[in-house]
């Protein structure tokens, strides 16, 4: 009991420091996460306001090219207002009109009759200029654009002006939408280390997205799913745009957080996988050691027990021949053949036993018949008769009895020389069951499988090696089980062991299993 005591101690002990072990790696490891979070986060602020702030100086920009857009419509109207008075009857000084329409050089303005029909242009391109079809496509383009002003000419006849942005305007648009898309895919897209996702106000139609695996840019659901992940996790920054009206950027921690944040429980399962495999190989060598040493002993025990067995069986001889007690010279040869059958099994331990077909209740009652005589008067053993009293089971008898010995002697001690001892047959379709039952002080739970490990024992002087011994002999050399059926402190204890009913087989273990 003390060296399976001091076993199960080291064993609490390594696993307590294994446990406080994974526990400090863990919380080391989530908090450096959590400062490269909280470092990320930080970023992820300043990249949120610097899309703020750049929106903002998007929107500004748009606002300045309103006016701009104001002042060039403003421009025109005071062209077409001093053509007007330029065509007018009143010959006051023109000089002022006359140097209005001279100073534009940047508005394209083309003056048509009631029936389109071109009479003056300014600021157009040669190639349009130059070619009356192009020409009248620039009017039909320039009337959608912008409201023609109407310029009123002699009596009831009129002429329409119709223009469109300058080209420094139109070059400064072209300027203004390069500005919104270097703002989506540098400021909003590239910038982030983070995954992005851009949005129309709908917030299901994705414009851009950033840092997204493919197969979920790919699959709209999935997208769908991602978006609503995001926005759960962080709110979503929203922006107005020129043209594109209110969009919302989602986003979310990177993939490196994220990895690192699993990376040591990862780390720790593939430790501990590989701790799992050593340590089964380890105990595959260290069971293969201890059968060896096993084997070893026990073949040494059979050898030397056999060289005084010889002499003891001479020496009975002789005596008989000397005309000793008859009595006496029974009860040796009892003893001697008892001695004989432990040698056998010995003998055996390590080596593939012959299995015979053997009447269970008959070898049950004849280990019980031996045992009988000595033990203690006030304990009483008893092999309940089963139905079928011939039921045969493949079994070697030496090793078999061996194992009913030690369960009995374990169930005498434990009933410390006073109680019941009861053996029952219990078949059960191609099975049958051996129950043993004691009135000794039983056993808690936790000692149920732990009785069967070597060393274990609850006798002072014990050496723990009965039980295990048995399993040993039940398991691997009959195919069967053996285990503690119930127990409990102050209520005795029921061991079964379990064996196949059938045709003969061989139990198939190699030296050293």
């Amino acid at each position: 009991m003390d060296l399976y005591s001091r076993k199960q101690r080291w064993k609490l002990v390594l696993a307590a420091v294994a446990m406080l072990i994974v526990g400090a790696s863990l919380w080391y490891s989530n908090r450096i996460v959590e400062r490269v979070r909280a470092e990320e986060r930080r970023k992820v602020r300043l990249w949120a306001e610097a899309v703020q702030n750049r929106a903002e100086l998007v929107n500004y920009t748009e606002k300045l090219f309103d006016r701009l857009r104001e002042e060039e419509r403003k421009k025109v109207e005071l062209w077409a207002e001093a053509m007007n008075r330029l065509v007018s009857e009143e010959q006051s000084d023109l000089s002022f009109y006359l140097k209005v329409v001279s100073d534009n050089t940047t508005v394209p303005v083309i003056i048509t009759d009631s029936k389109g029909q071109v009479k003056f242009h300014r600021n157009l391109e040669e190639r349009i200029a130059s070619d009356s079809t192009l020409l009248q496509a620039e009017v039909r383009t320039m009337a959608d654009l912008r409201e023609p002003v109407e310029i009123a000419v002699f009596g009831a006849q009129k002429q329409y002006l119709h223009y469109k942005d300058s080209k420094v305007f139109t070059e400064l648009q072209e300027v203004m939408d390069g500005i919104i898309r270097s703002f989506i895919s540098e400021t909003v897209m590239g910038t982030a280390a983070v995954p992005v996702i851009y949005t129309d106000s709908t917030r299901t139609r994705v414009i851009e997205s950033s840092n997204i695996e493919a197969e979920v840019a790919n699959d709209t659901t999935a997208l769908l799913a991602r978006i609503r992940a995001m926005e759960q996790a962080n709110p979503p920054i929203a922006i107005q745009l020129p043209g594109k009206g209110r969009n919302f950027i989602f986003y979310e921690e990177s993939l490196v957080i994220t990895q690192l944040r699993y990376f040591p429980y990862v780390q720790l399962v593939i430790l501990g996988l590989f701790l799992l495999v050593a340590y089964a190989l380890f105990s595959i060598f260290r069971n293969a050691e201890q059968n060896q040493v096993w084997v070893g002993m026990a073949k040494e025990t059979a050898h030397q027990l056999g060289t005084p067995l010889s002499s003891l069986m001479a020496w009975m001889e002789l005596l008989k021949a000397q005309g000793a007690d008859p009595e006496a010279i029974t009860e040796m040869r009892k003893d001697l053949d008892r001695l004989e059958v432990i040698t056998e099994r010995f003998s055996k331990i390590g080596s593939a036993p012959n299995l015979e077909n053997e009447k269970l209740y008959h070898t049950l009652r004849a280990t019980v018949l031996y045992l009988r005589p000595r033990l203690p008067g006030r304990v009483r053993i008893e092999v309940l008769t089963p139905a079928d009293t011939e039921l045969q089971v493949p079994l070697n008898r030496a090793l078999f009895s061996w194992v009913i010995e030690n369960l009995i002697r374990n169930a005498i001690d434990a009933m410390e020389g006073e109680g019941a001892l009861t053996l029952e047959m219990i078949t059960e379709g191609d099975e049958v069951h051996v129950d043993v039952t004691d009135t000794g002080k039983g056993m808690p739970a936790s000692q149920h499988h732990t009785v069967f490990q070597p060393g274990f024992t609850t006798k002072k002087r014990g050496w723990g090696l009965g039980l295990s011994l048995s399993k040993r002999i039940v398991e691997q050399y009959h195919n069967g089980k053996i285990f503690v059926k119930r127990s409990a402190p102050g209520k005795g204890t029921t061991f079964r062991i379990t064996l196949r009913t059938g045709e003969l087989g061989s139990a198939l273990v190699s030296e050293g299993a």
